[in-house]
């Protein structure tokens, strides 16, 4: 909580120059939405039109490289989105966040990479690592235990490391994007186009990523910024609003998603009800494929 003070009060004391502009930036926020369509949301769509089977499971899948790509091009564009900032912000706390952010999407490139090819082998995911059937079969017992380890860096460690800084940056760039001037708080055409893809990625990140506590932490997080500022006179810019509505489209979905999960038959015989319903995209997939994926994969092997 007192990096979040230090950096609502680092927001609120700044000055704009006029060496930068406040206007929407159309390209960063085009490009930012474009890759994480392609190389984040698409790499589980990769991983069905490429499937595992085309590959050597000791080498890395298609799915693989288009994670190993969103690595490197996300930091640049959040670096980029940051550069444009009509205000100057912290750049230590931006570095550690990037270096953070990129240790963690390593860490959780491996992990899932090691996890997608146990399912084929039969591993379930609603299940824990030593409840699993196949894990109760290795010998000797103790490689569980590095399995564990496996689950930990890619389920724990890494999404922490991953989203933390992630949605740290974008709350510390959304506290520089703040004007007095009327004109700059008005969204063009472009950013309303940009709103439903951005919000669509956004709901399957958190979806996906199971991070709803991250999310909804930085989503009140931006509004207690917003009513602090506005004391002051001060209201958002163009790029400002488009992250604002892009996270309030992206709330509304994420209930929209789990109201009509609620009752789904085959995810309610593996979740407790008690479970918060924001559950991922690709263990719904999983949870109504996973016999199909793994007869196929028997089948492929017998001949």
């Amino acid at each position: 909580m007192d990096i979040v003070y230090r950096l609502v009060r680092f927001g609120a004391v700044q000055q704009d120059n006029g060496s930068r502009n406040s206007r929407f930036h159309l390209d960063l926020w085009f490009y930012f939405t474009l890759q994480n369509w392609l190389l984040d949301f698409g790499r589980p769509i990769v991983m069905i039109i490429l499937p595992l089977d085309w590959f050597p499971l000791n080498k890395p899948s298609a799915g693989d490289y288009f994670h190993m790509a969103y690595n490197i091009i996300t930091p640049l564009l959040l670096l980029k989105l940051i550069e444009r900032s009509p205000k100057t912000l912290p750049n230590s706390v931006i570095y550690i966040s990037i270096m953070t952010f990129v240790m963690g999407a390593s860490i959780h490139l491996v992990g899932d990479s090691v996890n997608h090819r146990l399912i084929f082998s039969g591993y379930q995911l609603h299940l824990s690592v030593r409840d699993n059937p196949i894990m109760q079969k290795l010998q000797p017992p103790t490689l569980v235990d590095s399995f564990e380890l496996l689950y930990y860096y890619d389920e724990y460690l890494g999404h922490s490391m991953w989203y933390i800084p992630f949605f740290l940056i974008l709350f510390i760039y959304f506290s520089g994007c703040f004007t007095t001037v009327k004109d700059e708080s008005r969204m063009p055409l472009s950013a309303w186009s940009l709103l439903g893809p951005s919000s669509l990625y956004y709901w399957y990140l958190v979806t996906e990523g199971q991070i709803f506590i991250i999310f909804i932490f930085t989503f009140f997080a931006m509004l207690a910024l917003i009513l602090h500022q506005k004391r002051k006179g001060f209201r958002l810019d163009s790029n400002g609003l488009f992250l604002l509505l892009s996270f309030s489209a992206t709330l509304v979905l994420i209930a929209v998603w789990i109201v009509w999960l609620w009752n789904d038959k085959i995810l309610r015989k593996k979740i407790p009800r008690g479970d918060l319903y924001s559950r991922a995209l690709g263990l719904l997939y999983i949870a109504h494929q996973q016999p199909a994926l793994i007869g196929a994969r028997s089948g492929s092997a017998i001949s």
